[in-house]
């Protein structure tokens, strides 16, 4: 288990009933949105690096990440995108 520091957080009091409602691990809860919050950033910078460093990515790389992302790579709508980038 990674080590842990303890620090006070101010937050307004209608958004920590809300979280309340949440969970009974407040803690936790931060943790993870912070981390998540983190690793968006970082994907984000390397995101802006690479198209610093090569170009903006074009509408068939997005389409691909899209189908990456939400789960539907390589169904049949995208099936033939793979099978054309890979004869490439």
């Amino acid at each position: 288990m990674s080590s842990t520091t303890r620090i006070t957080v101010t937050l307004p009091s209608d958004q920590v009933a809300e979280l309340r409602k949440l969970t009974d691990n407040v803690s936790g809860y931060v943790a993870e949105a912070v981390a998540r919050q983190i690793r968006h950033q970082l994907l984000g910078d390397d995101l802006r690096r690479h198209e610093e460093e090569h170009g903006s990515f074009s509408d068939e790389e997005l389409a691909e990440a899209r189908a990456k992302i939400s789960g539907t790579a390589g169904t049949a709508g995208t099936a033939g995108t793979a099978k054309d980038a890979d004869a490439a």
